[in-house]
């Protein structure tokens, strides 16, 4: 994400730049710089579209399913679960108990439980493992 947002904040620079010496041709009358500035700012816009479909299609969504067999392995409750996913969302605690009409102490409970299943330290250790056991 980080490669396409300098990529694109480049290219507009570039265009920029090119509307800018546009107005310097206009001004002393030489057409035939601002037909050039206005071809390369053509090549730009298409190579920003083209930059812009492959960044698209490379994030493809991993569509397989969940390892269901895993969870019971790991013995992880319907509502740890539950909160799992919402942890995966990056909702806090507090929004999670709004959420599951829980407590926030409940919440927290839960949340030290898949910690301890997951041998995890963190909430986002919790989250990258399993999405790496394929539970989420």
């Amino acid at each position: 994400m980080r490669k396409t947002v300098w990529i694109f904040g480049f290219l507009a620079i570039a265009i920029m730049l090119l509307f800018k010496l546009s107005t310097y041709a206009v001004v002393g009358g030489n057409l035939k710089i601002e037909l050039v500035i206005a071809a390369v700012a053509l090549a730009f816009f298409f190579i920003g579209i083209y930059l812009n479909k492959k960044s698209l299609s490379s994030k493809t969504n991993n569509t397989s399913e969940v390892d269901t067999d895993k969870i019971a392995e790991l013995g992880l409750s319907k509502r740890e679960y539950e909160v799992l996913q919402e942890i995966s969302r990056g909702l806090s605690n507090r929004e999670i108990a709004d959420k599951l009409y829980l407590s926030e102490s409940t919440v927290k409970t839960h949340v030290s439980n898949l910690l301890l299943k997951l041998n995890a330290q963190r909430r986002t250790q919790a989250v990258k493992i399993a999405r790496q056991l394929n539970i989420l």
